[in-house]
């Protein structure tokens, strides 16, 4: 299994809502190294779910329903899209903040490369996120 994270701001698409929809297919993303995430991806692999720009903050576990497809939404050029399900909210959001000063984490894309939508966590990184949304340091 593999492990990523996807980002979204939530006045576009929020966890509350992909939990309404019970599923949706990520689509728009523009930029290569995301989208070879997104052809990454397979059936079953874990995505933490992050609300960029406002919250800034880890707040829910979907999982990919649907590995990579043409994305419906582009015009033009060769872009791809997945289908992705909830799985549970994170009892702990986990915040930009948190990750930034912890020792697992400050190493993740999301704080390296901070305008990629969808970035691979390693294991060690889902684990800790994980503990640190069950309120255990």
């Amino acid at each position: 299994m593999n492990y990523w994270l996807a980002k979204s701001e939530p006045e576009a698409y929020s966890w509350a809502q992909l939990v309404k929809d019970g599923r949706t297919a990520w689509t728009g993303v523009r930029n290569f190294q995301a989208r070879n995430n997104l052809r990454a991806m397979k059936q079953g692999d874990h995505v933490f779910f992050y609300h960029s720009v406002s919250d800034k903050q880890v707040i829910g576990l979907a999982c990919v329903a649907k590995e990579f497809y043409p994305d419906p939404t582009a015009t033009e050029g060769d872009w791809s899209c997945v289908d992705l399900a909830p799985v549970k909210p994170l009892p702990h959001p986990v915040t930009l903040e948190t990750i930034k000063t912890d020792a697992v984490l400050k190493e993740m894309p999301l704080v390296k490369q901070s305008r990629l939508s969808v970035t691979p966590l390693t294991k060690a990184q889902a684990a800790r996120l994980l503990k640190l949304a069950a309120g255990k340091q």
